[in-house]
């Protein structure tokens, strides 16, 4: 293993959080690396329509390059590695990856999320065209097409009562689990008449990622255009919990108004806290992080009479 690469700030995670704030941070001259292990959820949104200062949209891949090119302007440090495990010691953070090992005064975790897709074979294709895990970001889109709901708990039935607002063809589609919603959410699921089809999927049939049917054993089509999953999210949260750092029962990472978590030094922005997980959220909480980070560190050299350029006095 290479020897342990130093900076004075270190963000894991290349998502729209972490280069956010790595924009940040390079205009305050700050030292900063960023380590990235390229699984950045943007990366899976072909057509993002909701992004400020895009009216034609952007694809994720693109929103992702064009933000690295402007990082690397300010001189941010990039590092293609997965951080497997982390300490500190000393006020400093020392992290351990699969390629190098790196050490740093302050550190962001901007390492998102993973929706969990539906467990629905063929569908993968259809991700971000006619598969979608957010209706906040993609409800506007499938207006008057015929919805589908994939789940079975009380986040199933509001999800789909939220789709209402779009079109009035929404099904709840369980794939033969049991639901797990209580009675208030059956009632509206009859005083709404949204059809709830239990069966389990076989199959999807789409073309060029776009669906046209969802297939049934025993062979029945149902017509459905669009599909939302309420299966739930994984969030990359287990290196704030390595370093100590507060992470609720869902597994988001405890942050102040400021990033800030329960560790000095330690900070967390985007989908990996208990945000709203949009894009532009995620760009707002890295440039918060980021702030936060330069203010400590400003701070602390204020309280050390350390500012960079200070001229020392002499004798005579």
């Amino acid at each position: 293993m290479s020897p342990r690469k130093q900076a004075e700030i270190i963000i894991v995670g290349g998502g729209i959080a972490g280069l956010s704030a790595a924009i940040y941070l390079g205009r305050a001259k700050r030292e900063t690396l960023m380590i990235d292990a390229g699984k950045s959820m943007a990366r899976w949104e072909p057509d993002v329509q909701n992004y400020l200062g895009f009216p034609r949209g952007i694809s994720g891949e693109e929103l992702l390059r064009r933000a690295r090119q402007q990082a690397r302007q300010y001189q941010v440090r990039f590092a293609r590695d997965e951080i497997i495990s982390a300490k500190a010691c000393a006020n400093k953070f020392f992290l351990q990856g699969q390629k190098s090992n790196y050490s740093c005064r302050r550190l962001l975790l901007a390492t998102g999320i993973f929706h969990v897709p539906p467990d629905i074979p063929g569908v993968k294709p259809c991700l971000g065209h006619s598969m979608f895990f957010c209706k906040d970001c993609d409800g506007y889109r499938v207006q008057r097409c015929s919805i589908g709901v994939y789940g079975w708990t009380n986040e199933t039935v509001e999800y789909a009562l939220a789709m209402l607002s779009y079109s009035k063809r929404v099904a709840i589609l369980t794939d033969g689990r049991k639901p797990r919603w209580n009675r208030r959410h059956q009632n509206w699921i009859h005083s709404h008449g949204i059809p709830v089809l239990r069966r389990n999927i076989r199959d999807v049939r789409h073309s060029g990622g776009k669906i046209q049917a969802l297939v049934f054993d025993g062979g029945k089509e149902v017509p459905i255009e669009a599909l939302f999953t309420t299966r739930g999210d994984i969030y990359f949260s287990k290196l704030a919990e390595k370093l100590g750092a507060a992470v609720n029962r869902d597994g988001e990472i405890v942050v102040r108004l400021d990033m800030r978590t329960t560790v000095k030094g330690l900070y967390a922005a985007g989908c990996v806290t208990p945000a709203n997980c949009q894009m532009i959220i995620a760009a707002g909480q890295g440039a918060t992080a980021a702030q936060t980070i330069n203010r400590d560190l400003f701070s602390e050299s204020l309280a050390k009479d350390s500012l960079p350029g200070r001229k020392k006095q002499g004798n005579g």
